[in-house]
Parts: structure tokens; C-alpha cells; sequence
């Protein structure tokens, strides 16, 4: 039988792998969460090839923190992991978008359904971001498509009925989501209506030149 100090000197040396073990898991889910906010900045900067190379790399880092958590899931499992799934969840969500105009599946890309639909919801500011890069172009159509993705989202999501209140955060951001859905709906009808007013003020302008040169014709 082993004496007390043999018994307290593993559990010593337990705590100390495992601490180990914990900080360089948690640094790669930073590494994973830094990896999917370059990919959704460098969709905004339609560098799309790079985007996907950073999901990849995401997507790695992701697999193999899954494959720890199945030997030690105190250590993976907790707010820091979730976070990370939910900014590639997002990442993969938006790049999905942009290249295809559909929606990537929580099966596809191999996330826990919660921290899918929290990613989900948080698409919903980056594609106003989309609409209104889109406005700078003046393309009031691509602006619109955007704003229909995003309302998209929000409804389908409220529409989860029961399963919308069993996630945690989910109606926070939602909340969120719907204000920003307002806000670029505004945005989008005032750039609407500017065009409108700006084509029929070069109409108008036409038909005075017309005019005039018809007045001085038969003077």
C-alpha cells in the first residue's frame, strides 16, 4: 500500500498534466476562433480563397480538439469551445453564402446544433455589413438580396418554437439580430428611394432640354 505522500505526489503530478493539457487546449480554440474571424474578414474583403484555407485550418484545429475532448471532456467542453464553434459556424455559414447563395449544415461542417444556430444569428450582422459595402457600389439589388437573407434568418429561427428556448443566448441574439435587420432595412429604403429620385431627376432634366431645343427650333 502506498504511503500518503506517494498517493498526494501522483495526484500532484495528475493536476499538473491535465493543467497542461488545459492550456494547450484552450490556446488552440483561440487559435481556431482567430482563424474564423480572419475567414469573415477576409470574405468582406472578397479574398475568398484565403477565407477557405482559414476554415480549413479552423477546421483541423476543431477535429483534433474533438478527438481530445472523447479522453478528457472536462477539459475541451465549456464556454471557451462553444465560442470558438459558434465564430467557424459562422465563418462557414457566411462563406457558404457569398460563394453559393445556400445554407452549410451544422452535420456538414460537424457542430454541436446549439452552437450552430448561435453562429447562425450572429451571420445575420455580417451580412449588414455585406448590404452595406453593397450600397457603397451602388448595388441596391445586392443590398436588398442581403436583406432578405437576413430576415430569413430571423424568422426561421424564431420559428424553432420549443427548441429556441432551450439554447442558451439564442433569443439575446436574436433580439440583436432584429434590430440590425431594422436599422439596414432603413438603410436600404433611403438608398432605394434616393435612386429613385436621382433617376427621375435626370428624366426630368431630359425632357426640360427636350423642350428647350423644341422652343428654339420654331424660334
Amino acid at each position: 500500500m502506498p504511503n500518503l505522500k506517494t498517493i498526494l505526489e501522483n495526484v500532484k503530478h495528475e493536476l499538473i498534466e491535465k493543467d497542461k493539457l488545459r492550456s494547450n487546449a484552450h490556446e488552440n480554440m483561440r487559435k481556431a476562433t482567430s482563424l474564423s474571424k480572419q475567414a469573415i474578414l477576409l470574405i468582406h474583403q472578397k479574398r475568398l480563397g484565403e477565407a477557405k484555407r482559414a476554415t480549413g485550418d479552423a477546421e483541423e484545429i476543431i477535429t483534433n480538439l474533438q478527438s481530445f475532448a472523447e479522453k478528457f471532456p472536462e477539459i475541451v467542453y465549456g464556454g471557451m469551445f462553444s465560442a470558438a464553434l459558434q465564430e467557424y459556424s459562422e465563418a462557414n455559414i457566411l462563406l457558404k453564402l457569398v460563394e453559393e447563395s445556400v445554407f452549410i449544415s451544422a452535420e456538414a461542417i460537424r457542430v454541436p446544433s446549439a452552437d450552430y444556430v448561435l453562429g447562425l444569428a450572429d451571420v445575420v450582422g455580417e451580412l449588414r455589413r455585406l448590404a452595406l459595402d453593397a450600397l457603397r457600389e451602388g448595388e441596391v439589388n445586392e443590398a436588398e438580396k442581403w436583406l432578405e437573407v437576413m430576415d430569413e434568418i430571423y424568422i426561421e429561427l424564431l420559428a424553432l418554437d420549443e427548441a429556441y428556448m432551450l439554447v442558451s443566448g439564442l433569443r439575446h441574439k436574436n433580439d440583436i439580430a432584429r434590430r440590425i435587420i431594422e436599422t439596414t432595412r432603413g438603410d436600404v429604403t433611403l438608398e432605394v428611394r434616393r435612386k429613385s429620385l436621382e433617376e427621375y431627376l435626370k428624366r426630368f432634366e431630359k425632357r426640360q432640354k427636350t423642350k428647350g431645343k423644341s422652343v428654339k427650333g420654331k424660334n
